[in-house]
């Protein structure tokens, strides 16, 4: 765990997710009879995957776990700590093709109309989705966002994602205004003497927490009448495939996302490729 903080930079929930696979991992093998990392054959993984199907865990779960298993094996390897990679023949879990959920542009505009402008909370969260939508953040990424991370005179809000890597991502004009308005007029109400450099704050003047950004999110979605799946991920998913629909170059978006490899933004010309599609066969007289 020390070394994917220091070396890797891995944020919390993923280091909590790789302690949880880790531990589920060695009370397989003990119960097996294994004493050691290193005792741990070939036959011995595949049935340890084999066991998390049985109990109902998805691919994408078992892909993941795989790749915790993986890169402790490789830190085992590295430290002297084992004397060979029983993962090295295993393949990963197919994985489904499914392609990202994303809001149409009506749809975007009954959620951001939602929040109730008459009072500081509804001034909040109106200045929080807009911001979410006009830079594509994770939520992770929103929420721990602090005041002096932005440059409203630049119209820029310094992000660290993934990895501990800071990127620059530029806001539209309507997200600096509310957030400047957000700034002025209602955080200092929300703060109730609290000290904390957070940007958007709970009704306690504390920092906004991931779950509690989730719920007030679903409230929307429902007084929107949106599709039950949004999360905050269908709106960064939103934000990259309408730039793509309005021209936005692959590598622009990889920047401004904050991928570290560009095939993970490349999802997004298989949604611009179905949408081209779908105004085909509207638009074609044989359509």
């Amino acid at each position: 765990m020390e070394h994917l903080v220091v070396e890797r930079g891995l944020a919390a929930l993923t280091l909590e997710a790789y302690s949880h696979d880790l531990t589920e991992l060695r009370q397989f093998l003990e119960v097996g009879g294994r004493e050691t990392w290193d005792q741990a054959s070939l036959a011995d993984l595949q049935q340890f995957l084999d066991h998390l199907e049985g109990q109902g865990v998805g691919p994408r779960s078992r892909a993941r776990k795989l790749s915790a298993i993986r890169q402790f094996y490789r830190f085992l390897l590295r430290e002297g700590l084992a004397s060979h990679n029983p993962l090295e023949w295993l393949d990963s879990p197919k994985l489904p093709k499914g392609l990202p959920k994303v809001l149409g542009l009506e749809e975007v505009d009954r959620l951001l109309a939602a929040p109730d402008l008459s009072t500081p909370l509804g001034r909040r969260d109106d200045a929080m989705l807009e911001l979410l939508y006009a830079t594509g953040l994770r939520v992770s990424e929103l929420v721990e966002l602090t005041v002096n991370r932005l440059d409203l005179r630049r119209g820029v809000v310094r992000v660290q994602g993934k990895g501990a890597k800071e990127r620059l991502v530029p806001m539209v004009f309507r997200a600096v205004e509310k957030l400047q308005h957000y700034l002025i007029h209602i955080r200092p109400l929300l703060l109730k003497g609290q000290k904390t450099q957070k940007l958007f704050l709970n009704r306690f003047g504390r920092g906004l927490s991931r779950q509690g950004f989730w719920k007030i999110l679903k409230g929307y979605a429902r007084q929107a009448g949106l599709p039950a799946h949004l999360s905050p991920h269908t709106l960064r998913h939103s934000f990259a495939t309408h730039l793509l629909w309005h021209g936005a170059d692959l590598r622009a978006l990889q920047l401004l996302l904050g991928h570290a490899d560009i095939s993970t933004t490349q999802i997004y010309t298989h949604l611009h490729t179905a949408r081209l599609q779908e105004i085909h066969q509207q638009a074609h007289p044989r359509g």
